[in-house]
């Protein structure tokens, strides 16, 4: 890229961040926006083989005979929710990118040994935020049940589509970005922030911390989604303390090397 080329042997300034972050986030807009128009024409399929399907399980186990439909309520419903669903399907689609430019914006606070774990950066992010979204997926209709009895038995679940598929999909997202956690303490030790002795001592306050996290990005509310985004969340963080002590040692031993 020229701006990184033009910039390689000076100092960078301020500005060249800001210049910088408007790039990146150019690309990352467009890229959500083209994903997006993909989730326009999948909506239909989205819906029936995705969506669905943990509601219609509850209403089978809550023992509630009706078809499994969303119920709109005001005219424009039915447009805010596909547009809002195409969305966060373009925000998932295209979160490869997305997460390769985050890593580009974020390298020149690095050495050129570091700079070399972008690939891992961005598969382990990918992975990591698939595995969130299907925790979260997977323990959904657990979390619906929850609610729904929560309610008593005089409550008829009738969901619209908009506070359906905006619960869903946005616990999906947020598992997603919760699961980024290790990925975000681990560059916070690559670029000095923080070393993995401080972490350990932080591990009491960090547990604390974790559950009022997951609590604050947990929509729904319920003690289910709250163990689902917890309990990971905290092996992330153990996890991040060893992989931040491996690099610290593959940094020091680097350092004698280059001596």
């Amino acid at each position: 890229m020229r701006f990184r080329k033009r910039r390689a042997a000076a100092t960078v300034t301020f500005w060249d961040h800001v210049a910088e972050l408007r790039v990146r986030l150019i690309s990352s807009l467009l890229a959500i926006g083209l994903a997006a128009v993909v989730g326009l024409f999948l909506y239909n399929w989205l819906l029936d083989s995705v969506f669905l399907p943990p509601y219609c399980r509850v209403l089978v186990s809550q023992g509630i005979d009706r078809a499994c439909t969303l119920v709109i309520t005001e005219p424009l419903d039915g447009f805010k929710t596909r547009i809002r669903v195409s969305i966060y399907f373009g925000v998932v689609l295209s979160m490869p990118l997305l997460l390769w430019n985050l890593w580009r914006f974020v390298t020149p606070a690095l050495d050129r040994r570091e700079k070399r774990y972008a690939i891992p950066f961005v598969l382990s992010g990918v992975l990591l935020f698939i595995c969130g979204a299907v925790v979260a997926y997977a323990t959904f209709e657990r979390a619906l049940e929850f609610l729904i009895s929560f309610g008593g038995d005089a409550v008829d679940p009738l969901f619209s589509p908009g506070a359906y598929l905006g619960l869903i999909t946005y616990m999906m997202i947020a598992f997603g970005v919760g699961f980024e956690f290790p990925i975000l303490l681990v560059f916070l030790q690559m670029a000095g922030v923080i070393t993995p002795g401080q972490l350990s001592s932080y591990r009491r306050y960090s547990i604390v911390g974790i559950v009022v996290v997951a609590a604050l990005i947990t929509p729904s509310g319920d003690p289910v989604s709250l163990a689902a985004l917890s309990v990971p969340m905290y092996i992330f963080f153990e996890l991040s303390i060893l992989v931040g002590l491996m690099l610290q040692r593959a940094k020091r031993r680097n350092t004698e090397l280059d001596r």
